[in-house]
This record gives C-alpha cells, sequence and structure tokens, in this order.
C-alpha cells in the first residue's frame, strides 16, 4: 500500500486538536477508506459523539477527514455517531450530512433525515469512496 502525501501535513495541522481528545487508537473502532482512483487506503479512528466525515480541506472544521481529491466527496458529507445503549454496548449510526452525491449502505441511499444503525463489517460509500467500519 502506498502512504498518503498529505498524512504528515494534516497531522501537524490537527496535533493540539487530538493530543487531548483523542482516545487510545482502536477504542471505539474506526473507518477503513478503501483505496481507490483518488487516494490510497486511510484508517481513521473513531471517537465517542459525533464523527464528522468529508474531504480534508485545510481549515475545514470536521474532525474525521478523509485525505482526497474525490471531488464527489463532501466537505462535510456525512457523520458517524458512536454511543453506548442501555446496556452499555456501543452502537454506530450513519447520517447524511446533506452531501450532493449522497452516502449508501448496500447500494441504498440514506435520505436526508434517516439515521442508519451500523455494525463491524458494514461497507457504506461517499462519491466515489468506499468505507468500512472495523470494531
Amino acid at each position: 500500500m502506498g502512504v498518503s502525501r498529505l498524512r504528515d501535513t494534516q497531522k501537524e495541522e490537527n496535533k493540539v486538536l487530538y493530543s487531548e481528545e483523542q482516545p487510545s487508537a482502536g477504542e471505539y473502532g474506526s473507518l477503513v477508506v478503501i483505496e481507490n482512483v483518488f487516494h490510497y487506503k486511510q484508517v481513521l479512528p473513531l471517537r465517542m459523539g459525533d464523527n464528522e466525515i468529508g474531504r480534508y480541506q485545510k481549515g475545514n472544521p470536521i474532525n474525521t477527514p478523509i485525505e482526497t481529491v474525490d471531488p464527489s466527496v463532501d466537505l462535510t458529507h456525512c457523520v458517524v455517531n458512536v454511543s453506548r445503549n442501555k446496556k452499555g454496548k456501543l452502537v454506530y449510526t450513519l447520517r447524511d450530512a446533506n452531501s450532493n452525491t449522497g452516502t449508501f449502505v448496500d447500494n441504498t441511499e440514506i435520505t436526508p433525515r434517516e439515521k442508519r444503525v451500523i455494525e463491524d463489517g458494514t461497507l457504506f460509500t461517499i462519491g466515489a469512496t468506499s468505507i468500512i467500519l472495523k470494531l
């Protein structure tokens, strides 16, 4: 696998932002961005609460950026929320963030107000980019 050319830049830019709030890697799972024609495979750790997913751009306030030049991924495309149910089990919900190209799970588009519960191994697509939830 190749290595993203922007990774060092993004880490330096967000060093202070993530240093205190970021849990140990994998504590709440991660998103695996599958390599496509636009970029290399990336693994993005998840945190409790809303994980705003979108295209990386300096100054963009999202907390889970994907380094890509894919024009079909919006700056804020979708949100994966990590929470606990009454029994203490982690629950993952996916919702679209009013993106232009939509968010798809199992080739079905998530409607604007819909929240879809996703589990380990769920594949979802934003623009031309596919992402897998790994716990």
